[in-house]
């Protein structure tokens, strides 16, 4: 690090240590350019006459985006070579830019240098075939977790040999660990992290967390969360960041971490989302139906009659489908002599439990069971009813006929049905399904329990 004054990062061309290491460049306030100097390290300039190369890759890096709207964003980064063989990275101001017009990478007036249409689209497929080591970022939650796991069966089906790392939250990870083509889950903590910010604890084990991850250099990081939260995980990773594009991406400031981005259609559901990005990077087409390939354990504790799974249990009290209706359906299994288990996952929701299964024959609360057991308990119900939660999904993933209820999500974005061909999703955003509904639904249903 040469310098860092008037919004500019001196980068020298000789080895030196990672440029995103420098203290400076941690506490500088010009955040852009700590953007731009995100992916460059010491490698890139430690050969003789490597600097100037190293320059001009990253000129087309930061200039370019890996899709077709270039001349549509609203901010620019530019690049000079100064004097002693330094390279001078600026941030300029906002401007204008009309449509169809290419991102410059100097001054405004000058052309953007010729690498840069080249670097926008053909190394990401050309590199593909030597990728060797891939990590994912896709920390949660429970139901975007599953549905991102069928790029693991997509990615290995490409390419056999290729290792596949995740970052999971710690809640999530045993789950990750249950697909056996994921080499290594890292796990992560941010959501207990925040609520203890100032606790020596925290920062030890933040610490001991960025040790493991960049404990191994990879060919391709996927940053599937789509969030700055992800972003930032993948950019602390050494390798090569992916990610959606600005107007793709669920939090547009993501797309600012990104080393290559991909345009991918945000109108469609978030498992054919992965795929395609999965897909993007590693240049192949996703075919055929999801294969989520997930091992549960061997469970025991569950009913030895057949049984069906509810899950009313959610995080967003939007969510929720009303208590009453609830009653309603399982008086109705348990009139027809049909078994039913009731999981929960906090007090609030054991506490529910114990209400709805107050009175009925044939409906019991089992104990609490961590997401490997629970998965077990899913991969052998006749049937599972359940609002738009992890579980829910997590029982499609595993095959099972499945009837998700939507009260306040829509289902072409949240639903069950992309995961399975026995899924079925009931309701949408306002429109609650009703219990008849429900209970004609599941009647329907292939494999639901007949009635003794």
């Amino acid at each position: 690090m040469g310098g860092l004054r008037n919004r500019e990062v001196f980068l020298w061309a000789v080895a030196k240590p990672l440029v995103r290491d420098h203290a400076r460049t941690r506490v500088a306030g010009d955040f852009y350019c700590i953007i731009a100097t995100a992916a460059i390290d010491d490698e890139c300039f430690g050969s003789e006459g490597g600097g100037g190369k190293a320059v001009r890759e990253l000129c087309a890096r930061i200039a370019c985006d890996n899709n077709e709207r270039q001349g549509k964003r609203g901010k620019q980064i530019g690049h000079r070579v100064g004097r002693n063989g330094a390279a001078t990275i600026l941030a300029h101001a906002p401007r204008k830019v009309s449509e169809g017009a290419t991102h410059s990478t100097s001054k405004p007036a000058r052309k953007p240098p010729a690498a840069c249409a080249p670097a926008a689209r053909l190394p990401v497929r050309n590199d593909a075939r030597l990728m060797q080591r891939v990590l994912i970022i896709r920390s949660s939650s429970l139901g975007d977790i599953v549905h991102a796991l069928p790029v693991v069966h997509d990615m290995r089906r490409h390419r056999p040999d290729l290792l596949i790392d995740w970052v999971a939250e710690e809640p999530f990870a045993a789950l990750v660990r249950l697909n056996h083509g994921v080499r290594r889950v890292i796990p992560v903590a941010l959501r207990r992290w925040r609520y203890r910010l100032w606790s020596r604890a925290t920062w030890r084990e933040a610490r001991a967390f960025r040790d493991e991850l960049v404990d191994e250099r990879y060919d391709a990081v996927i940053d599937l969360q789509e969030q700055v939260k992800g972003a930032l995980i993948a950019w602390l990773a050494h390798g090569p960041v992916h990610g959606p594009d600005h107007a793709s991406a669920h939090e547009a400031g993501a797309a600012l971490f990104y080393r290559h981005r991909h345009r991918i259609d945000a109108r469609q559901h978030l498992l054919l989302r992965c795929r395609q990005l999965a897909g993007s990077v590693l240049g192949y087409e996703p075919e055929g139906a999801p294969q989520f390939d997930l091992t549960p354990p061997a469970h025991n504790g569950a009913p030895l009659v057949p049984y069906v799974v509810c899950l009313h249990g959610t995080s967003q009290d939007e969510k929720l489908w009303p208590e009453a209706h609830w009653r309603t359906l399982l008086e109705h299994f348990a009139h027809a002599g049909i078994n039913v288990v009731l999981p929960w996952g906090n007090r609030a929701e054991a506490e529910r439990s114990e209400r709805l299964a107050a009175g009925l024959s044939g409906v019991t609360v089992p104990p609490w069971r961590a997401l490997p057991e629970l998965a077990a308990l899913l991969a052998q119900a006749e049937l599972v009813i359940g609002v738009d939660t992890g579980p829910t999904h997590l029982a499609a993933a595993l095959g099972r006929p499945t009837l998700a209820l939507f009260t306040a999500t829509h289902p072409r974005f949240n639903g069950t049905e992309p995961s399975s061909t026995l899924a079925r999703d009931l309701g949408g955003p306002g429109a609650a399904p009703e219990p008849g509904a429900v209970i004609a639904a599941a009647e329907r249903m292939p494999g639901a329990p007949p009635a003794s």
